[in-house]
């Protein structure tokens, strides 16, 4: 299975390109695999004959485990296939392992293109990693045994010629099953809760989006947050709205860079925490804002948004919502933002509370903006449009004092907003 992230575990397959029996080349486009945020086409390292699809169209598979078997020759067609049936046959009658399936081996924190299959016969074959740790510890690869599938040398392989004692996450890689079926694993993880559910109810498996959602959710709740709600009159930004709109201009890239002006004068609030013992100014201001797509939610980010004028601005967010709805985003262009917008005002929303995401310093929810009656200095009444924005902080690095300063510099920005077109 490629690795298509360096946090991505289990992939699903969408299409596959190619048939059994076709002739690839190396580079050439095999098969689209889902990711939790996009769908991303996978390329063969190998020349070769498509020999047998293991896992289909529709089912998921683990980061490591084959997909497809890849013969170098007609000869070896017979084999490959006789491979692949034993796979599918000791996969559906191996019993489901008794924990979570372990990590893979450590890899580079970058990700590197994987092949989506491996020759049978004829050459050796190992990780990029593996062959790394070979050259390092002065290892000849060609007398190292494979463990892994289809005798591909693993790291754990290497060290274990070179006499370094294997990680406990190695171990465990060498002792659980090569591939495990994705229906077995299904059924396995879904017998408790099935029997608990009450007649008429179904249960439904997250989607791979779902559970990266749900893991990020899960990874915010560690972090210490707190919440500053302050109201700001919108009329002057409803008003330059009316302007620009008909130039393509979005509320949404309003928002966004009025945020990231704001966030120029106060860095601390685009920093961020990942360790829990130092903190990172980060050297871009990258707003990530939340878009409700079929099946999940993500955040396609507006990157450098303090430095690109209004018009580029909206243009960058338009494309970047088409990609999004056609799950097209590039890793880059979901996963680098500093500071989140999440806006339900679209929706009628009044106000919300929305949760830090992981290795952020700072998220804001924005509401609708309203007619309120509205006292000046002098305590004449008056109406105005009036929305509320709630700001949820990492107070690791963000105290209430620098979140106030902030938010009052933001209301500046948006009740005189000619600097935003400038």
């Amino acid at each position: 299975m490629p690795a298509l992230s360096s946090t991505m575990t289990e992939g699903k397959i969408v299409s596959w390109n190619i048939s059994e029996g076709d002739v690839l080349s190396k580079g050439q486009s095999v098969v689209v695999v889902e990711s939790d945020k996009a769908d991303m086409e996978v390329e063969t390292f190998y020349d070769g004959i498509m020999a047998a699809i293991v896992v289909q169209a529709g089912e998921s598979a683990p980061v490591g485990a084959p997909i497809g078997l890849l013969a170098e020759t007609e000869a070896e067609l017979d084999e490959a296939k006789a491979k692949a049936a034993s796979l599918g046959g000791s996969a559906a009658a191996a019993p489901p392992p008794p924990a979570p399936a372990a990590a893979p081996a450590p890899t580079p924190v970058a990700a590197a293109p994987v092949s989506v299959s491996a020759p049978v016969l004829g050459k050796i074959v190992s990780t990029p990693y593996a062959k790394k740790l070979a050259k390092q510890h002065k290892v000849d690869i060609s007398k190292v045994v494979g463990t892994g599938p289809f005798g591909r040398i693993t790291p754990g392989d290497v060290e274990k010629a070179a006499g370094i004692a294997p990680k406990k996450s190695e171990v465990a890689v060498a002792s659980a099953s090569v591939v495990t079926s994705a229906a077995a694993a299904a059924e396995v993880k879904l017998a408790p809760v099935i029997a608990d559910v009450p007649a008429g109810a179904s249960v439904v498996p997250f989607t791979t989006m779902q559970a990266a959602v749900s893991k990020n959710m899960i990874e915010s709740l560690s972090v210490p947050t707190f919440r500053v709600g302050y109201p700001i009159i919108t009329d002057a930004l409803d008003a330059l709205y009316a302007k620009v709109k008909s130039k393509g201009v979005t509320m949404t890239a309003l928002l966004a860079k009025a945020a990231a002006m704001a966030l120029v004068q106060h860095p601390v609030v685009n920093a961020s925490c990942k360790d829990g013992k130092s903190f990172t100014y980060n050297g871009s201001i990258n707003i990530a804002v939340a878009v409700a797509i079929n099946g999940g939610l993500i955040t396609p980010v507006l990157q450098d948004a303090d430095k690109l004028d209004l018009y580029l601005l909206s243009e960058k967010w338009k494309e970047l919502v088409e990609k999004a709805r056609s799950k097209q985003l590039q890793p880059h262009e979901y996963n680098s933002g500093t500071f989140t917008l999440s806006n339900l005002g679209m929706f009628g929303v009044d106000r919300f509370d929305a949760i830090l995401p992981p290795g952020q310093g700072a998220i804001m929810a924005v509401g609708a903006s309203k007619p309120t009656a509205v006292a000046d200095k002098d305590g004449y009444f008056s109406v105005k449009s009036q929305m509320t924005v709630n700001v949820t902080a990492d107070h690791r690095i963000v105290y209430g004092a620098d979140l106030a300063a902030f938010l009052k510099t933001f209301a500046k920005i948006v009740q005189e907003p000619d600097s935003l077109t400038m």
